[in-house]
């Protein structure tokens, strides 16, 4: 099993609902969701924010923190999480924010820098990774890696 498939298993297991805010994926997190039956039940939806201003109007990502600490942060994925939860409703958000290339500009992340983040219960936590290869692996590695990332805190037996 995938582990998208698992991570919407066991939130479904917990009755809790899933959204995400994707930058550096463009919605591939959201559209592999969506492949797995019954995802509605926990999947509701997600926001794609490429762009440093969609992430400021859709996902509350205030402007300042963008300058602060560049698109591809820690600071700014966890801003994305807690954001993308008030504005989709649901109990459980993750985003993902990085650069897949094939370059990177002066001053901003290097290529296969990303961050991910995850907001549940007032709490967010954030997880750096560094891949190397090309674009769409980069950014098929990072999907997959959302669905882990929330299996590290849900996929636990209570």
């Amino acid at each position: 099993m995938e582990p998208i498939e698992e991570l919407l298993r066991a939130l479904a297991a917990k009755g809790l609902t899933l959204g995400s805010v994707e930058s550096i994926t463009a919605g591939l997190f959201g559209a592999t969701a969506a492949e797995i039956p019954g995802a509605s039940n926990v999947y509701k939806g997600g926001l794609i924010t490429y762009s440093a201003e969609l992430k400021n109007k859709l996902a509350f990502v205030p402007s300042q923190l963008i300058q602060d600490h560049g698109v591809v942060s820690a600071e700014v994925a966890a801003s994305m999480a807690v954001g993308g939860q008030k504005a989709l409703g649901v109990d459980v958000c993750l985003s993902c924010t990085g650069n897949a290339g094939p370059t990177a500009e002066k001053g901003s992340a290097p290529v296969g820098a990303v961050y991910l983040g995850l907001a549940y219960g007032g709490n967010v936590w954030t997880v750096p990774l560094n891949y190397e290869g090309e674009r769409n692996f980069i950014r098929k590695k990072t999907a997959e890696a959302m669905g882990l990332f929330g299996l590290s805190i849900f996929g636990k037996k209570e």
